[in-house]
């Protein structure tokens, strides 16, 4: 029981630091917020956090299988190529048209926020080795074991410090209103960038 703190902010760290550099899911956080309202960023910012919990809750359970079969893990990294590359595509040229519109908040469903923070968090697959890895590492240094309130925990830190990055990037891009409008025109090309950087990322893990 004595671990189980360590645990904790070991694992909330590493979430969060993993979170906090810009990616796909922060600044579209951030672009949900300053489009749609502060509220609509943080139910964005749930949903992305809930599902990083049911990613790591898949991590923990397959810790063992890619910790002995280097093949899962190329399989996963495989699918998330091919979806880093359809999205880079699909965020350009939706920057494209997008290039000379002028900023317009809408009302929209938060339910619709909070299911597209989930589908984006899911998408990206690298989460999966990431806390498989992490599982790993805890568990060889005895910090982890396979009980199930280390397992909750480890689940539990993983949303929370990624919610608290999700939630720095909302309120960080609500402040600067005057620079409202400059980001929602600029994010996707942004996004797209990112989208090919993970490419190249993750076709250098796959091939090297």
């Amino acid at each position: 029981m004595q671990q189980l703190p360590i645990l904790f902010v070991f694992t909330f760290g590493a979430a969060f630091l993993a979170s906090l550099p810009p990616g796909l899911l922060n600044l579209n956080a951030a672009k949900t917020s300053v489009e749609k309202g502060k509220t609509n960023g943080l139910i964005f910012a749930l949903g992305v956090a809930l599902a990083v919990m049911l990613q790591t809750y898949i991590a923990v359970r397959i810790a063992k299988l890619i910790s002995r079969n280097q093949h899962v893990v190329e399989i996963l990294l495989q699918l998330a190529l091919v979806i880093f590359f359809v999205l880079a595509i699909v965020f350009f040229f939706k920057g494209k048209k997008q290039e000379n519109k002028p900023l317009v908040l809408v009302e929209t469903k938060k339910r619709n926020s909070f299911s597209k923070g989930i589908f984006l968090a899911l998408i990206n697959l690298l989460a999966i080795p990431y806390y498989s890895g992490l599982n790993t590492v805890f568990h060889s240094q005895g910090i982890m074991s396979y009980r199930i309130i280390d397992e909750v925990l480890f689940i539990l830190a993983a949303g929370s410090g990624t919610f608290l990055a999700m939630y720095l990037y909302v309120i960080y891009f609500n402040k600067w209103e005057h620079k409202t409008t400059s980001f929602s025109k600029n994010s996707n090309f942004i996004l797209s960038g990112l989208m090919m950087l993970l490419f190249v990322i993750t076709a250098f893990r796959l091939y090297n």
